[in-house]
């Protein structure tokens, strides 16, 4: 009560504040206007006396004035409005530090009461015990002071391996944001009454103002302090922000936290981009959990309801239970390895890594998003960075690896696009036909040739499904895992756009992937062949329906058909034989289906075969360079 009551005090002087800036701009703004009407007016009645004869030039003048007036009094409220905008966004600066500073001093508070109890607690129990017991035993007690910031110990997959292993702590966090608070000691009773440990502390928490939304929260203008939603208004008055109301609730469940600042890869930011002003300046927090300070990030874990506008009212019938709360989990006791990748902060002891970086290191890390952490990718060259520059032939290549467990169902996807526009075009063609995507065991490389010298964008998406979801031809949902900056300073190759195949990857391996057709002759994308070529694989499950496609720049799809024919033996080989009409590059599609699969399949193309038609699924292509010399 003695912190809502300073709390109170504290938002009824910004209210007075804002008051008296209002009525003192407008005073100013009024005396100002007096001032130039009036020397409006003295220069009109002036002039108006030197041409007293002319009344066609009176009405002139007369037209004059009001137009100056008029302008006079536009250009003025568009100066109060910006004023107005200027002087807002400074109180609102000045009320988030002092709300800042209010729930710094009131948390220490907080933290020393609850210790103070904690030891009186402490101190009866051991009374019970008889004398010969000796000390009590305990875990490691919970710090009484913040202890100073370190590297974690152990890393997150030692605290816990699945998130749904705090299900029933979720669900608590569900059920109070249904539901209105009076006070923060209220509040924080239903989240934590339950939980076993500082992490489910925290976790609930968490939970909580990911779950709550509450950037599109509507609030009564009315609210009191003691009113329930009154709880949020530092939420609605924009001075208190997720990371204050995180700290502001864990010192109520008794646990250590700090606001930390510094720079983040937020909205709008792309890779080779400098942080020289505040543009990207954000906050975040460090919670002390398991014997460690663990970053967490409740803006970036929050996401809205899946399947509803809003959460449930308490006791409302209905599909509550059906609905889905998305969060990032990852933004949830992140280790300081992956969290260094989007945040870096201001006081490098904050990093929580053993050797500290730059924050010429930080621009230069590659621009990751959490799904590449999610699905276990890593770099394994060192030296790719935020900007990959291009040889002198306009080639660079970025390579990711996958972890064994998610080599048969990650797929990837990308996207290259100028760097300064969103022109993804060069002389008619897209730009995606001047990237190369392989996969190789397990790692997956993309190869860019720039057509011209200049900067260039690389999405890289990517996207978990199994084989037999891919195969039914839904529609997929690609998500961003990172981003690079091509660079090419100079290109002394003309670069020529890649055949006109099936986007994706280029190489055997989806065929093995999708359909177990493995490779017998070429195991690589790119293959050199003289005028005629054999490619065989072998079927190691049923397949019917097989086509190939040969494409050449310049060249109708049509007019290849005839190059291009298979077989298929009686020792599940398939044979696909080509002769090349002429030298040059070109791309193979290779197609088919399975044969106990009678429905229709996606991401594929119709071919007739027996007379019937069938959508075949594509299966994988080559690149093929053909000679007289191979």
């Amino acid at each position: 009560m003695k912190h809502r009551k300073e709390e109170d005090d504290l938002y009824r002087k910004f209210a007075q504040t804002r008051d008296l800036e209002d009525k003192r701009m407008k005073e100013e703004f009024r005396d100002e206007w007096e001032q130039e009407l009036e020397r409006l007016t003295t220069r009109f009645e002036r002039e108006l006396q030197t041409k007293r004869k002319r009344p066609d030039e009176q009405q002139v003048l007369t037209l004059r004035l009001q137009q100056e007036r008029a302008d006079l009094e536009k250009n003025m409220t568009l100066r109060r409005d910006r004023k107005k905008e200027s002087l807002t966004r400074k109180m609102l600066e000045h009320e988030r530090a002092a709300t800042a500073a209010l729930v710094e001093k009131q948390s220490r508070e907080m933290l020393e009461l609850i210790n103070e109890k904690r030891s009186e607690y402490m101190r009866a129990e051991s009374l019970y015990l008889d004398e010969g017991d000796g000390a009590m035993e305990e875990a490691a007690p919970y710090p009484s002071l913040a202890p100073l910031p370190a590297p974690p110990a152990l890393a997150k997959c030692h605290l816990y391996h699945d998130p749904a292993e705090f299900a029933s702590m979720d669900q608590i966090a569900i059920s109070v944001a249904q539901e209105d608070q009076k006070t923060f000691t209220d509040l924080v009773r239903q989240l934590v009454g339950r939980c076993g440990s500082d992490i489910e502390k925290a976790r609930t928490i968490f939970r909580w103002i990911t779950v709550k939304n509450l950037n599109t929260m509507t609030f009564d203008d009315n609210l009191r302090g003691d009113t329930p939603m009154g709880l949020l208004r530092g939420i609605k008055h924009g001075t208190e922000s997720y990371h204050v109301l995180f700290k502001r609730l864990c010192s109520y469940a008794g646990l250590h936290c700090v606001v930390i600042k510094g720079y983040s890869k937020s909205a709008g930011y792309q890779p080779g981009v400098r942080f020289e002003d505040s543009r990207f300046r954000n906050s975040w927090n460090a919670v002390y959990v398991a014997g460690a300070w663990r970053f967490v990030q409740c803006n970036w874990g929050a996401r809205h309801l899946v399947n509803a506008k809003e959460v449930p009212k308490a006791g409302a019938k209905g599909k509550s239970d059906s609905l889905r709360y998305e969060y990032d989990d990852h933004y949830f006791l992140t280790d300081p390895r992956e969290f260094i990748y989007e945040f870096f902060p201001l006081q490098s002891e904050w990093q929580l890594l053993k050797t500290p970086i730059t924050l010429h290191d930080f621009e230069e890390l590659p621009f990751v998003r959490s799904l590449f952490f999610r699905y276990g990718l890593y770099f394994p060259d060192a030296h790719t960075k935020a900007v990959m520059y291009t040889d002198a032939t306009g080639a660079a290549t970025v390579r990711i690896a996958m972890p064994a467990n998610m080599q048969s169902s990650l797929i990837f996807h990308y996207n290259l696009k100028f760097y300064d526009s969103d022109g993804d075009m060069f002389d008619g063609v897209s730009l995606k036909r001047f990237v190369m995507q392989s996969v190789v065991g397990n790692i997956v490389a993309f190869r860019v040739h720039a057509p011209c010298s200049g900067a260039f964008l690389l999405d890289i998406f990517a996207n978990a499904v199994t084989p037999k979801e891919y195969l039914t031809g839904e529609p997929m949902k690609f998500k961003s895992v990172c981003k690079f900056k091509i660079a090419c300073e100079e290109l002394q190759t003309v670069m020529v756009p890649l055949p006109d195949c099936a986007s994706g990857e280029w190489g055997p391996t989806k065929a093995t992937r999708l359909f177990g057709l493995i490779p017998i002759t070429h195991q690589d994308a790119l293959v050199f062949a003289g005028r005629e070529l054999e490619l065989q694989f072998r079927m190691s499950r049923p397949l019917t329906d097989f086509m190939a496609t040969l494409h050449k720049n310049g060249v109708e799809e049509k007019r290849l058909s005839k190059f291009v024919s298979h077989a298929v033996t009686d020792d599940d080989i398939v044979t696909f034989i080509i002769s090349f009409p002429e030298e040059g590059q070109y791309g193979l599609d290779i197609y088919t289906r399975e044969l106990a699969s009678d429905r229709s399949h996606g991401h594929g193309l119709h071919g007739e075969t027996n007379g019937e038609k069938h959508l075949l699924t594509h299966c994988c292509k080559y690149l093929i360079n053909s000679s007289k010399r191979n």
